[in-house]
C-alpha cells in the first residue's frame, strides 16, 4: 500500500511531468551534444534539489556554481527541481552530471544513473549527519504517544518517497519498529518536501509532519515567524548527511578537478578562502569530506529494513528472507569496518 495514498493515475502524471521537465532539460542542451571535440563535456549541468524553488535557492548556490566553473574550466550550470525523481533520472540520462543529493537519492543515482560519491557535506558544527523530525503545531497538544495511538485521528504529511529524512528514516526508526502503517493510522496521509509540510503544520492544515533538523536551522534563518508555530516530537538517529555525486562516465581529468574543487573550497587562509566560508555558511556547510559509496551504507541498511516490512506486510516470505540476508550482510560489513 502507497504510504502516501497516491493514485496510480497521479503517479502516472508525476512520471509524465518528470519525463517533460527532463526532456525540457535536453532541449536546453545536454546528454551527447554537451560534448567537446575531445570526449570532455564543453557544458556541466548541476542538479539541485530546491523545495522553494530557483528564486530563493539560486542566489545562495550561484556563487558555488561561479567558482566550480572557473576552477574546472567547464560552464556549470544549475538545474532546479522539487522533485528526487526528476533529478536521478536526469542524472540518468546524462542531462545532469553533477548533483547535491540526501543520501537516499545519492543511493539510488549510485544503484541506477551512473552515479559515484566524491564528497559528503560537513555543517557549521563539523557534523556529516543530521536527524530526521516528526513536527507538529506548537500548542496543539498532540505529543508522541498519541501519534502511536494512531485511530486515524490525525492528518500527516509524509516527505517525497526518495527523501531520506523526509520517508526512509522515520519509517526505518519510528513506524515500522510499532508495526504502524501511516495510511492505516492516520485520517489523510500527503507527500509533500519539508518546507510545504512546515508551512501545513503552522497553518494547521495538517496535524504531524516529517522534516528534519536541517530544515530546521533554514526555518529559523529565513522564517522565524513560522519556525516558531512548529515544534519536534520526535528525531531519529543521526544519518547519513547530502553528498556530492558525478557520473561515473565523466571524463577522467574533470572527475578530479571536481573533486579537488570540493575537497578544498573554503579550505586554507587568506581572503580568498575566507569568501568562499562565506559562500559555504550561505548553503549551511563548512566543508566537504571525501567520501565514497561505502558512506551510504547506513542508507542500504535503512532500505533493506523497509523491504523487510514490505514484504512482511504482504506475507511475502521469500522477499523478507532476501531482505534479512541483504540486512545481515550489510550489518556484517559495519560490524568489520573500523
Amino acid at each position: 500500500m502507497s504510504l502516501s495514498r497516491i493514485s496510480p493515475t497521479r503517479r502516472l502524471l508525476a512520471a509524465a511531468g518528470a519525463a517533460v521537465m527532463i526532456l525540457g532539460l535536453a532541449a536546453c542542451g545536454g546528454g551527447e551534444d554537451k560534448k567537446a571535440a575531445g570526449g570532455a563535456p564543453s557544458e556541466i549541468t548541476f542538479s539541485i534539489l530546491s523545495a522553494e524553488g530557483q528564486a530563493s535557492s539560486g542566489p545562495l548556490w550561484q556563487p558555488l556554481l561561479d567558482d566550480m566553473s572557473k576552477a574546472i574550466g567547464v560552464p556549470v550550470k544549475p538545474f532546479f527541481a522539487g522533485n528526487y525523481n526528476v533529478l536521478i533520472e536526469a542524472m540518468r540520462f546524462n542531462q545532469t552530471q553533477v548533483a547535491w543529493f540526501s543520501a537516499k537519492p545519492a543511493l539510488e543515482a549510485v544503484d541506477r544513473a551512473q552515479g559515484e560519491v566524491i564528497a559528503r557535506i560537513v555543517d557549521p558544527e563539523g557534523r556529516d549527519s543530521y536527524t530526521s523530525t516528526l513536527i507538529v503545531r506548537k500548542g496543539s497538544g498532540i505529543t508522541l504517544q498519541d501519534v502511536e495511538a494512531c485511530g486515524k485521528k490525525y492528518s500527516f504529511g509524509i516527505g517525497d518517497a526518495q527523501s531520506t529524512s523526509g520517508t526512509l528514516a522515520p519509517m526505518t526508526y519510528f513506524f515500522n519498529p510499532k508495526g504502524i502503517v501511516p495510511a492505516q493510522c492516520f485520517s489523510t496521509v500527503r507527500s509533500a518536501n519539508h518546507q510545504a509540510n512546515a508551512m501545513s503544520v503552522a497553518a494547521g492544515v495538517v496535524d504531524v509532519a516529517t522534516s528534519n533538523s536541517v530544515n530546521t536551522i533554514f526555518m529559523r534563518r529565513e522564517n522565524p515567524q513560522l519556525a516558531a508555530q512548529i515544534e519536534d516530537i520526535w528525531q531519529s538517529p543521526p544519518i547519513p548527511e547530502s553528498g556530492i555525486v558525478i557520473r561515473e562516465d565523466l571524463d577522467p581529468a574533470l572527475k578530479e578537478k571536481l573533486r579537488s574543487f570540493f575537497l578544498t573550497y573554503g579550505q586554507g587562509q587568506g581572503a580568498e578562502a575566507d569568501r568562499q566560508r562565506k559562500v559555504l555558511a550561505g548553503l549551511n556547510y563548512s566543508m566537504f569530506r571525501a567520501a565514497d559509496d561505502s558512506y551510504l551504507d547506513p542508507v542500504r541498511e535503512m532500505v533493506a529494513d523497509q523491504k523487510l516490512a514490505d514484504a512482511k506486510a504482504k506475507n511475502d516470505q521469500a522477499g523478507a528472507a532476501a531482505a534479512e540476508r541483504e540486512l545481515a550482510a550489510l550489518r556484517a560489513k559495519r560490524e568489520v569496518q573500523p
